[in-house]
């Protein structure tokens, strides 16, 4: 299958569909116990693929194997993405020491532009500081041509409801904002797609796939947290076999596959991020982005089961 690009909201940018995410549980298999070696050669196998989207941060401890594997490539066809904190142990990092952290991206990327530069697993709570103290540190390195676009990534991993997203969204000072989006999880469909489309803020998604599509116990503890709290029919789904019937009305051979097939394919949704340490992982991963829609009889009836889901992100 050949990569599809699209515009990339206002950016200017053209991005692929699929965008490699070199954080979660996997860190481009340094979490594994992959070499660098294995890591920088599962991201050129990316960019073989047509994959030009690359999502790093200075968390994950990834930027210098972005680096090294983009150096051979052609940088102006690449979209290089990474992130840093506003807060650290519970306190607001300040500007200045900001401003060296993005320095030191720059620098362990290899780039003189950072084509996305994001605000990472913002907070509302931490809204304030970000704003007042280190937007005016993003502003800057922009005139002075270090960053491309500013941005900000949501703690999915709490803010379940978007909050953060839609305070920042409604202020408009992001050109990207990366949102938690899955099955299990459909709040954004409410909550934040419909105003990034209509201010053509474009989207990074992330959350696709987790652990309850590929660990059959979790789905079963998240399902039965979901009846327990209302958020589901107590006979929407059987606990024991909750999802083959997406894969008895769909072509889809994996749940992991349908699941990027729900995401890639929502209006609104501009990059489907997907994350591994194995090369044979990230093409089917990659093989399951570029395929159709999923029926629209499965779609409906994911949305009837979990529509009103919002409480978890399926980790």
């Amino acid at each position: 299958m050949q990569m599809e690009y699209r515009a990339f909201g206002r950016t200017g940018l053209r991005v692929s569909v699929v965008g490699l995410g070199a954080g979660g549980p996997s860190r481009l298999g340094m979490s594994t116990g992959r070499d660098e070696e294995e890591s920088v050669r599962l991201v050129r196998r990316a960019l073989e693929l047509g994959v030009n989207f690359i999502d790093t941060a200075e968390a994950y401890g990834t930027e210098e194997i972005v680096g090294k594997a983009i150096r051979d490539f052609d940088r102006d066809s690449l979209v290089v993405a990474t992130k840093k904190n506003a807060f650290r142990e519970g306190r607001p990092v300040p500007s200045h020491e900001f401003a060296a952290g993005i320095e030191a991206s720059l620098k362990r990327l290899g780039v003189e532009t950072i084509d996305v530069f994001h605000f990472h697993g913002a907070r509302l709570e931490q809204y304030q500081h970000i704003c007042g103290e280190l937007v005016p540190v993003l502003q800057k390195m922009q005139q002075a041509g270090k960053i491309r676009h500013m941005a900000v990534s949501e703690h999915f991993a709490s803010d379940f409801e978007h909050d953060l997203l839609q305070q920042a969204i409604k202020d408009d000072l992001f050109d990207v904002v990366m949102v938690g989006y899955n099955m299990l999880n459909q709040t954004a469909r409410r909550k934040v797609l419909p105003a990034t489309r209509k201010k053509g803020i474009a989207t990074e998604c992330m959350f696709a796939v987790r652990r309850a599509f590929s660990k059959p116990a979790r789905l079963r503890e998240i399902l039965v947290d979901l009846r327990r709290s209302g958020e589901i029919d107590q006979d929407a789904l059987d606990l024991f076999d909750p999802l083959t019937w997406i894969l008895e009305e769909s072509d889809a051979k994996t749940l992991p596959e349908a699941a990027y097939r729900f995401c890639r394919h929502e209006p609104g949704i501009d990059v489907v991020l997907t994350g591994t340490g194995n090369i044979r992982h990230l093409e089917e991963n990659v093989a399951s982005l570029l395929k159709p829609p999923l029926p629209s009889e499965v779609i409906e009836r994911l949305t009837k089961i979990f529509g009103r889901v919002y409480s978890v992100n399926g980790s």
